[in-house]
């Protein structure tokens, strides 16, 4: 091959790779496989090792070069990179939009929105096409000079792209009347001088999950969150390190946007995708401040199956010129906001710890805090499970403590800042004796709970109580906690069988109770006096059988009167049954006062329905699934019976050994679980098909 083949060759597989980059950061779709890409970009390496002098610096070869630094540079933006201001209600929003019509009162605005990235700004500046200067917000006014560092992220193009005709022409149809057509084809086929593109450099979920990994590995600190692994990738004096970190990138703002006759901030973006500039797909149009809400919510309940972090919603007047005319308060446009999703942590002080009495006995440590709004609620208290979580969370009453909440998950204590101490705080210890009945409190042997060792503990008695009527117990509608300690009290209720004697006239003169509301709830007790196998056994609360084991029982043995007579042996013969459930399960029914209960239930008419024959084929045999978000033909329950009549089991959680993750509605970390752990996620649709 002559030097003049080599370099058309070279020319030819630039532009070549140049096209399949665009086409699968920016277009989000791939004409070829990877593996043939990096048999291009080989190709052209070999031919520019042997033709150095070919080399130019906007070669996909050169995305990682150059020698590590000693130190960055500083570059002065030449408009300021601002910031935004935050609200976190809609109510907050609609204020933010008056103060806008009291500047301007005949406006009524369109609105577009992108999600929030979190991540770390940067600014693109290309001379005639060529990625020259990359730099941090810095701040605002002066950044840092990391473009060796940007140009190892894929998503950024080192020369920007000429559209085609036809993307130029279908462009100008859509925006007919809103482009200065002369300006705009001038600048698109030219793209000379300098053009300033502004965005998001960040890290996604799965990246930043096995940079953590690795290092811990290497005993390295690790990154608190993908903001800091960001902004320390792109910080790196050393291109290959940012290069192995694998960032990601989305450009939001196209400066001196009116240079190509554009008028709007979504024709901005328009711009952006078409010169080869990835712009993040679920960026929207809204026509009001209710779509804005209405899309705010969906993509907070979407935040958590999206493959990167966001914190909330950037909305921006669209109108550049409306933009422009309501100017800068502070270091902020008027013209944007940044719409935050609801927390899911939050600092507060914890202002005292009580313990809890459990069915079992167990005493569970519950913080009491001042009150915090978080993912959307109100919380004052959480669990901190036991002493040995608040021996490592080294946590005292006063504390200034992070507290976490995501999705459907309960609030929990993640987090204690010592340094918030003022030497008042007061340390946690374990109670001798129980605070419902004074009784001593010990720990089991190998457990970490402590538990009262009173067996007849009106604390355990009413968690006992509360747990049989709960809903995926007997169901009870109406018997609440309150009530059930208000029938316990008044010496009605002491254990689950007096519930099914009850009459209205026992009820009925109780506070706040009149003939009415005694009738409802006398009725709902008859109405699930029958009820299922795998419900009854749960219901009783015995140790260490939840819902599964309880279907497990059922099905292996079909009768009440079966389970409480069978040894241990038999029962750890029941898959997925181990010995410690097994020896709970006898020890439970060689209690003769346990025994006396169920004989009690079913002589004051509780019915238990006959285990019908599996008139189901057993096409889910050996198939563990788990269940994630809401679904809309069923409830999980439902989902998770008619899994359990295919011969499929249930599991809480995701691991390697889960064979599907039926994903709903509004999913929650199962799912990015699966994602993480390559277990297959099916979707409603076909988790239907499959029954």
């Amino acid at each position: 091959m002559t030097k003049r083949e080599a370099a058309q060759r070279i020319e030819k597989l630039r532009h070549t790779i140049e096209h399949h980059r665009y086409l699968y950061h920016v277009r989000d779709t791939q004409e070829i496989s990877d593996v043939a890409l990096d048999s291009l970009k080989h190709e052209l390496y070999r031919l520019e090792q042997e033709y150095p002098d070919l080399i130019i610096f906007s070669s996909p070869t050169q995305r990682v070069g150059g020698k590590a630094l000693e130190k960055f540079q500083k570059v002065r933006h030449e408009a300021p990179m601002r910031s935004m201001e935050d609200v976190f209600s809609f109510e907050e929003f609609t204020d933010w939009e008056a103060r806008l019509k009291r500047i301007i009162p005949s406006l009524t605005p369109q609105y577009y929105t992108e999600l929030k990235m979190d991540g770390l700004a940067v600014s693109l500046e290309y001379r005639n096409r060529v990625f020259a200067i990359g730099s941090t917000r810095g701040d605002g006014m002066q950044g840092e000079d990391v473009t060796q560092n940007l140009k190892t992220i894929e998503a950024i193009p080192l020369e920007l792209r000429v559209p085609s005709q036809k993307e130029i022409k279908d462009f100008l149809h859509r925006f007919a009347s809103e482009v200065d057509e002369k300006k705009f084809l001038k600048r698109l086929h030219a793209l000379d001088g300098i053009i300033e593109v502004r965005g998001e450099v960040f890290m996604t979920k799965k990246m930043f999950t096995l940079l953590n990994k690795n290092q811990k590995k290497k005993g390295e600190a690790l990154f608190a969150n993908p903001r800091n692994a960001s902004a320390g990738s792109i910080r790196q004096l050393d291109p290959a390190i940012t290069a192995s970190r694998n960032l990601d990138f989305f450009g939001y703002a196209l400066m001196n946007e009116e240079s190509f006759g554009i008028t709007t901030h979504q024709q901005a973006h328009e711009v952006l995708s078409l010169i080869g500039i990835k712009s993040n797909p679920h960026n929207e149009l809204c026509a009001s401040n209710k779509e804005v809400e209405i899309y705010h919510t969906r993509m907070s309940h979407k935040r958590d199956s999206l493959p990167y972090w966001t914190d909330g919603v950037v909305v921006v007047i669209n109108s550049n010129m409306i933009f422009q005319k309501l100017g800068v308060v502070g270091k902020a446009p008027r013209g944007m906001i940044a719409y935050k999703f609801p927390a899911e942590q939050a600092t507060t002080i914890i202002e005292s710890v009580t313990f809890q009495v459990g069915r079992t006995g167990a005493l569970t440590p519950i913080a009491h805090f001042k009150p915090v709004s978080i993912a959307g609620t109100t919380v004052t208290n959480a669990t901190l499970h036991n002493m040995d979580e608040i021996d490592r969370l080294r946590v005292r009453i006063g504390d200034t403590v992070i507290i976490e909440k995501a999705g459907d998950i309960i609030p929990k204590v993640v987090e204690t800042l010592p340094e918030m101490r003022t030497g008042k705080e007061i340390k946690i210890h374990a109670p001798a004796r129980c605070p419902v009945c004074s009784s001593s409190v010990a720990r089991a042997p190998g457990e970490v709970a402590l538990y009262c060792s009173n067996p007849a503990c009106f604390g355990k008695e009413k968690e006992a109580i509360i747990h049989f009527v709960s809903k995926k117990a007997f169901n009870i509608e109406g018997l609440g906690d309150k009530i059930v300690e208000q029938l316990m009290h008044a010496g009605l209720v002491g254990t689950p069988a007096d519930i099914f004697s009850l009459k209205r006239g026992d009820v009925e003169p109780l506070e706040r109770f009149a003939a009415k509301k005694a009738q409802n709830l006398i009725d709902a007790i008859q109405k699930r006096k029958k009820t299922d196998l795998h419900r009854f056994l749960y219901a009783l609360g015995i140790r260490h059988v939840g819902q599964e084991t309880a279907s497990d029982l059922s099905g292996r043995f079909g009768t009440i009167e079966k389970i409480m007579d069978v040894s241990q042996e038999e029962i750890e013969a029941v898959p997925n049954i181990g010995s410690v459930v097994a020896k709970s399960i006898v020890d439970y029914f060689t209690d003769p006062k346990n025994r006396e209960l169920v004989t009690q239930l079913l002589k004051n008419g509780v019915a238990i329905n006959p285990v019908a024959a599996n008139r189901f084929a057993q096409t889910l045999t050996g198939k563990i699934f788990v269940l994630t978000g809401e679904l809309e033909s069923m409830t999980r329950d439902i989902a998770k019976e008619k899994i359990r009549e295919r011969g499929g089991d249930i599991s809480s959680s995701v691991s390697a050994r889960t064979d599907y993750v039926v994903v709903g509605i509004h999913p929650g970390s199962k799912y990015d679980r699966a994602k993480k752990l390559g277990v297959r996620t099916i979707q409603e649709t076909e988790f239907l098909k499959m029954l």
